[in-house]
């Protein structure tokens, strides 16, 4: 049953503290923050536009006017103390980007995104007085970190994600269309209290399976198919990721021992979750059952990566990853086994890192088997 208390409330107000004590080191004294993820962390502002100045004593949120009342109550709901401005044209927001960054020396742009066009523009038009300094990851940085209320609606996401799989998934064994179980799992986890999927919904049959990404078509699910299902739900943007296979019908002995392979690798690679222990490292626990196994070039891709405000953030579970897990980080474990004649195997979980080792946010059982 999906609890439907309160939710814990987010830190959103100190975090632009924490953003400062960021900007020694980065080089800069104020913060252009471009992103629109990164403004609603920062401040709870869920607008489609809008751009915010962090200096060393408050915010301004530059927007137009389609969110006048909208920014003003989202920002006091989550008690940050910001000056909200409204400029409706280009020349407009230059005109009060620019006032709001007077005397400001060195001002950072979030280089990962904002265009070569537009940072000519703010040269020349908005910070003519200014360095630009490009910054790496300063907001994503401190995204990383889940507070509780953030745990707690990843929580609730993933459990509305149990709820919908489990109601949908013996639809499996009705010959449905990939495409139709994928609506069918978005429409549930919206009944159910999401505000929507946490993203494109995979449903991948057969031979469908076997690439890792596939979208869901209008091939018909039939008897002998590993089925990938991989979906989520959103809460107030926090997102949920969950992979399950099932096999319609009774697999083959190669099928049976890539279900067996995957699984096994999924519960090692999860054991491996702790603090202090290197992305790279829960990449590898799983990495080697697989390999063990001879189909070390049908695993894909990464092992996981972290979910949050965005579906795929900081920090990768990956060979190449420099990352350590530290309690609060938010990861999924997702290895999979791919081979074009018999389909695609992948068992995903999000696990929260605690002080004391781990724990999984998703539940949905993971029996391949129709009942």
């Amino acid at each position: 049953m999906i609890d439907t208390g309160e939710l814990a409330p987010m830190e959103v107000a100190a975090r632009a503290g924490r953003l400062r004590d960021r900007f020694d080191e980065a080089g800069c004294d104020a913060l252009l923050v471009t992103r629109m993820v990164n403004v609603r962390y920062l401040t709870g502002f869920t607008g489609s536009a809008g751009v915010l100045l962090v200096d060393a004593e408050g915010m301004v949120l530059v927007t137009d006017g389609r969110y006048r009342d909208q920014a003003s109550e989202q920002l006091g709901a989550v008690g940050v103390a910001a000056r909200v401005e409204m400029a409706q044209t280009a020349a407009a927001q230059a005109q009060a980007l620019g006032a709001a960054a007077a005397g400001i020396a060195r001002l950072g742009l979030e280089a990962a995104h904002v265009s070569w066009a537009a940072q000519r523009r703010y040269a020349s038009e908005c910070f003519t007085s200014a360095e630009l300094v490009a910054t790496d990851g300063l907001v994503e940085g401190l995204r990383q970190h889940k507070d509780e209320g953030e745990i707690a609606r990843m929580a609730r996401a993933a459990a509305i994600a149990d709820a919908a799989l489990a109601t949908i998934r013996p639809r499996l064994g009705e010959r449905p269309t990939e495409a139709e179980v994928a609506l069918e799992l978005d429409s549930e986890v919206r009944r159910l209290g999401a505000d929507g999927a946490g993203f494109e919904t995979i449903v991948a049959s057969g031979p469908n399976g076997a690439r890792p990404h596939a979208r869901p078509t209008r091939r018909a699910i039939v008897e002998g198919d590993l089925v990938v299902i991989d979906f989520g739900a959103a809460l107030d943007g926090y997102r949920s990721d969950m992979s399950r296979t099932t096999m319609v019908g009774d697999p083959s002995d190669i099928q049976g021992r890539m279900l067996e392979v995957v699984a096994h690798s999924q519960v090692a690679g999860v054991a491996a979750v702790a603090a202090g222990v290197a992305g790279a490292e829960v990449d590898r626990v799983c990495r080697d059952v697989i390999a063990e196994a001879g189909w070390a070039d049908a695993f894909l891709h990464g092992t996981g990566h972290g979910v949050g405000l965005d579906i795929h953030e900081d920090p990768r579970i990956a060979r190449t990853s420099t990352a350590t897990l530290v309690p609060g980080h938010v990861v999924t474990v997702e290895p999979g086994v791919y081979l074009p004649d018999q389909g695609g195997v992948r068992i995903e979980d999000m696990v929260l890192v605690t002080t004391g080792g781990s724990r999984c946010l998703t539940a949905a059982p993971k029996d391949p088997h129709l009942p």
